[in-house]
């Protein structure tokens, strides 16, 4: 059952190939990981902060005094509010909680800092509106995992208030590919490549170097951080980011709850839809956000 389901992920992804063009990339991306329609009982509210655009979700039900704000990956260089919509949206579901997906500026256009300088200003924006640090979970999905940790790495750094807990789905948070799965899953991992990331790495890095902390969490000093869940795919080549990070966060005495999903591809919560193993893990970050957050 997993297989067959996870095999049709695949094909769907094998049906658009990753184009040359950095604009046809985007555009793929939105397309493969929206492949599954919105349901139509969620409310969205769009959102501008500072230059970039944010979208709310509200599902019935949902408490509106707790968010999830939450960090799209595709490498710093592509992915949207689009492309991820249905995933923060079912998952603002989910958990009980209003969703504020944040549109960063994208590399290489904009290289570091910029999408962290606007994601700090996503989660100040937050704190601007009256909302309790407490009652924010702060998430992301690859790039947007490395994202989330490196948000909470400045906000600790100025002494602002944390949130109540962090979400990575299949974070990256190496970006010089040193884990030995970036090798030892490429056969099976059917996104994400070493030459591809470094092509990523690239664009988003200009002059920065790979192992500043701010762009490669793993280097960072991790005290201090909130209870982190970490959700990562066995046939992911960023397999050993998700592994070291959890093991530095732990060594860190941060709460650290590692899921590895057997069969499981790079963030596959995205097609939860066609994925029951998605929408497990979207149940299991449900209650890690619920007994986290203040009520």
């Amino acid at each position: 059952m997993i297989d067959n389901e996870v095999d049709a992920v695949r094909a769907l992804l094998q049906s658009r190939p990753r184009p040359a063009s950095l604009a046809e990339r985007r555009q793929r991306l939105d397309l493969v990981a929206s492949a599954d329609p919105i349901a139509p009982d969620i409310e969205f509210e769009p959102q501008m902060i500072g230059m970039c655009k944010a979208e709310w979700s509200l599902a019935p039900g949902s408490d509106a005094t707790k968010t999830l704000l939450f960090f799209h990956g595709g490498g710093y260089c592509s992915g949207s509010i689009q492309s991820h919509r249905r995933m923060v949206a079912e998952t603002g579901r989910a958990a009980r909680v209003r969703t504020l997906a944040l549109g960063y500026r994208l590399a290489p256009e904009n290289p570091f800092p910029a999408a962290l300088d606007d994601a700090l200003a996503a989660y100040e924006f937050l704190l601007a509106q009256g909302v309790s640090s407490a009652s924010i979970a702060v998430g992301g999905d690859s790039a947007g995992g490395g994202l989330t940790l490196a948000t909470m790495i400045r906000l600790r750094d100025a002494g602002k208030p944390l949130p109540g807990c962090i979400w990575l789905v299949s974070p990256w948070v190496d970006l010089e590919m040193t884990g030995a799965s970036m090798d030892e899953k490429a056969a099976v991992d059917p996104l994400i490549h070493r030459d591809y990331l470094e092509e990523l790495a690239s664009a988003y890095l200009g002059n920065t170097n790979a192992r500043e902390p701010l762009v490669s969490p793993l280097h960072a000093d991790l005290a201090g951080m909130p209870p982190a869940l970490i959700q990562v795919g066995s046939a992911e080549t960023l397999l050993d980011d998700a592994v070291r990070i959890a093991r530095r966060l732990g060594a860190a005495d941060v709460a650290t709850n590692l899921e590895i999903w057997p069969h499981m591809i790079h963030a596959w919560h995205l097609w939860a839809a066609r994925l029951e193993s998605g929408r497990r893990a979207i149940a299991s970050a449900n209650t890690f956000i619920n007994e986290r957050l203040a009520t």
